[in-house]
């Protein structure tokens, strides 16, 4: 059985492959990869029968669909969503994603048979809220982003955000699961930072650009270590007929929730 966390390397192409639906981590659902751009660089995307959607982690791009095209620009993706654009698409849509300096690009698609309009969320649009501010003595309090989710794209497979968790905290915290697959991309601001990533009963370590699926209902509360900062992107796959919401955390450490 595959292991739910891992390190992939880019390849000689610029693609970082996170999960595959006809391969690596298929219990995803869905495709993922992070797309490293040279200044210069264009590259084309169109996925039959399936949206797609993409989200600048860093540098500058424009990206162009359908007769339209916006700029976005994004300095450091340490940046608590301030800067944070985001493209999605609906099937058979082609979009050109051209670099103005090197950039990196997530890119995640499903199968979806829905038509919906195209829409670009700008850097500001999507609101940033923080989380556990007010409980367990602020340490699991983080800075969290939803781009869109069941209530605003329905139309959606997928959910899909951001989440900076502060320097010697925990997120994913108070433990939470759901059986909809979702996967985490890290970034940590320095090459020797870390963090740990909890999977069921399981323990990984998290370094700048791994990787993690968390599917089958495992609880995944997260932790950074001090010192450093660390950028997750979050995305979960609807299910059919069992489409993702926010819940509440399991039952057992619901407690947790009224310790100031």
């Amino acid at each position: 059985m595959e292991k739910p966390f891992a390190y992939p390397e880019f390849d000689e192409n610029g693609v970082q492959t996170l999960c595959q639906t006809g391969g690596h981590w298929a219990d995803a659902l869905m495709d993922a990869a992070v797309i490293r751009l040279l200044p210069g660089q264009s590259r084309a995307f169109r996925y039959e029968g399936e949206e797609c959607v993409f989200l600048l982690i860093e540098g500058a791009v424009t990206f162009s669909w359908d007769g339209q095209s916006a700029p976005a620009e994004r300095a450091s993706c340490f940046d608590d969503g301030a800067e944070a654009s985001y493209l999605h698409l609906p099937r058979g849509v082609q979009v050109t994603v051209a670099a103005v300096r090197q950039s990196e690009v997530f890119v995640a698609h499903t199968e979806n048979d829905r038509d919906f309009p195209a829409r670009f969320y700008a850097a500001g649009e999507v609101e940033v809220t923080t989380s556990c501010a007010g409980i367990l003595g602020g340490t699991a309090e983080r800075k969290v982003s939803t781009a869109f989710d069941d209530v605003t794209a329905p139309y959606s497979n997928l959910v899909l955000g951001e989440i900076f968790p502060r320097p010697g905290k925990w997120c994913g915290y108070p433990p939470h699961s759901h059986p909809q697959p979702e996967v985490y991309y890290y970034r940590i601001d320095r090459p020797e930072g870390f963090g740990f990533c909890g999977i069921g009963d399981e323990a990984y370590m998290i370094r700048d650009r791994s990787v993690s699926l968390l599917a089958h209902g495992a609880m995944h509360p997260q932790a950074c270590a001090p010192g450093y900062r660390m950028y997750v992107i979050w995305i979960i796959r609807h299910l059919p007929g069992d489409v993702w919401h926010r819940g509440p955390n399991l039952p057992e450490y619901q407690w947790l929730e009224k310790q100031p």
